[in-house]
């Protein structure tokens, strides 16, 4: 059974799907689409990639599953329908990615945009190996993290109860070398959203 943190984030989505997908496109200032593309740059066209919190199937999820064999993972069911509907060339798995495991090397890529701030901070660690596990040698990491030390908050955000939760850059890092990644791309990037600025911690590392 998933934690109750991550599983309280599963039900925030299926109840906000629309009301989320109309908040994101007011952010500006969002370099999902360029990072995707450099990961994209540096895979094989054949290339087995996951992505991990897929939501409703973003246009990052349909260039990846254009391009590449996608395999997209969400906590919510509503948002994974979604995701089935309009992506069809992506094969999309319902489950707690901090509980999930495949086996060592099924992946060239894994792909994170945001999702890793509703994962409870002291689960990261753990879920940075399995990840590298996950990935074949040399294979790419691309994910955008929380920046601020945050131990965990759970309230109302968008008209539901949400949680998040995150590291300042200096433990992300730590995080990362300790399971084995080597860092190509370190950035702290600010967006505007809704509310105001956010700040989060962009990261392209190798296997």
């Amino acid at each position: 059974m998933s934690d109750p943190r991550t599983r309280l984030v599963g039900i925030g989505y299926d109840a906000m799907i629309d009301t989320w997908e109309s908040w994101k496109e007011r952010i500006t200032e969002d370099p999902r689409r360029a990072w995707c593309e450099e990961l994209a740059g540096r895979l094989a066209a054949d290339a087995r990639v996951l992505e991990l919190g897929c939501g409703g199937g973003t246009e990052e999820t349909k260039d990846l599953a254009t391009r590449f064999k996608l395999t997209g993972i969400d906590i919510s069911a509503a948002q994974l329908e979604r995701a089935r509907e309009r992506v069809p060339a992506g094969e999309f798995l319902l489950g707690d990615f901090t509980e999930l495991d495949f086996k060592r090397d099924s992946f060239e890529g894994v792909a994170a945009f945001y999702s890793f701030n509703h994962v409870p901070r002291d689960l990261l660690g753990g879920l940075f190996e399995r990840i590298h596990a996950w990935l074949v040698p040399d294979g790419c990491f691309l994910t955008a993290l929380g920046a601020s030390d945050l131990e965990g908050w759970t309230g109302e955000w968008l008209g539901t109860q949400m949680f998040f939760s995150g590291w300042p850059r200096e433990t992300n890092l730590r995080l990362l070398a300790k399971a084995g990644f080597e860092l190509e791309r370190d950035e702290l990037v600010t967006i505007g959203e809704p509310e105001g600025d956010a700040t989060f911690h962009w990261i392209l590392a190798r296997a």
